[in-house]
């Protein structure tokens, strides 16, 4: 018999459609609400995590990335405006998420 190391959840059984799309939608919130709350370290940061950040899509969370491997890690936050195409604007949206703590 095999162990699992993780709980497993099984999902709420519904009588209807629209209470199932409800807990989906709920469930979606909560995620992204979380997601959308989280630090991020832009000097250790995935893509995945930095698309999470305003204004940020793949191109330019691959351009801080690159920034990164190139240059060395950011001594502060205000560094990021050295990446193409990030400007003081996207750095004030998202300050609040965004350190350079190793």
């Amino acid at each position: 018999m095999a162990m699992l190391s993780h709980p497993v959840f099984a999902a709420p059984c519904f009588d209807n459609p629209q209470s199932a799309y409800n807990y989906l939608l709920t469930q979606e919130t909560a995620q992204s609400q979380a997601r959308n709350q989280s630090m991020i370290n832009i000097n250790r940061a995935t893509e995945a995590e930095l698309v999470t950040l305003d204004g940020v899509g793949s191109s330019k969370a691959q351009a801080i990335i690159l920034y990164r491997e190139m240059f060395g890690g950011f001594k502060s936050i205000d560094e990021l405006t050295k990446v193409k195409d990030i400007g003081a604007k996207t750095i004030e949206k998202n300050r609040q998420r965004l350190s350079v703590q190793d």
